[in-house]
């Protein structure tokens, strides 16, 4: 029984023509189709590429630059006044966003007589709108959604996730000088700090 089905099987298969089975395949046609596809494999991955790499070389150092605010006498203790001026970071797009401010506020000397000051960035930690400084109530508040500091720059309600931005300053010549404030975000605050 079982060898009658395997003959009837066998017997249904077309015999194979001698004339095709006998050409060899044809090797200059293969050979230049993988060329053409290990061609076009490389130029896409050189231009899905190209943006990765534009990222990397992109990180490289920014630039520093100080900004003076003015004569440390100039600042009153505990008073928080607020100093703008031109950011030399600005781009030629950058219009009226690149006249930029911080606040500052004089916190007196400490017990080695250093000076020491509170400078923030406008910014609110939010969504970057300009926060304003309310000195009746001694909080820095944000228009755009309601975001509340303290004083010191501490998140005091509304949606910011986090306090203000402190800037980098050093004294010079005594005069006080900040580090050109870049625009702030979460994952890139101006002092290094998350």
């Amino acid at each position: 029984m079982t060898d009658y089905k395997m003959v009837q099987l066998t017997s249904a298969l077309p015999p194979v023509p001698p004339c095709i089975a006998s050409i060899p395949p044809s090797a200059p046609r293969r050979s230049f189709l993988r060329w053409i596809t290990g061609l076009c494999g490389t130029v896409a991955s050189a231009v899905l590429g190209l943006p990765l790499v534009g990222y990397f070389l992109a990180r490289r150092k920014r630039e520093v630059a100080w900004v003076s605010l003015g004569s440390i006498e100039d600042f009153p203790v505990n008073e928080t006044r607020m100093i703008m001026f031109d950011s030399p970071l600005r781009q030629p797009w950058d219009g009226m966003t690149a006249h930029t401010g911080v606040y500052v506020r004089y916190e007196g000397r400490d017990e080695q007589s250093v000076d020491r000051f509170l400078v923030l960035a406008v910014n609110c930690a939010h969504l970057g709108c300009p926060v304003s400084w309310f000195p009746q109530s001694g909080l820095f508040m944000c228009p755009c959604h309601g975001g509340v500091y303290h004083a010191n720059g501490e998140r005091a309600s509304g949606p910011p996730p986090r306090g203000m931005f402190h800037c980098v300053w050093r004294i010079q010549d005594g005069r006080l000088q900040v580090q050109a404030p870049h625009y702030p975000t979460l994952q890139d605050t101006l002092d290094g700090t998350v």
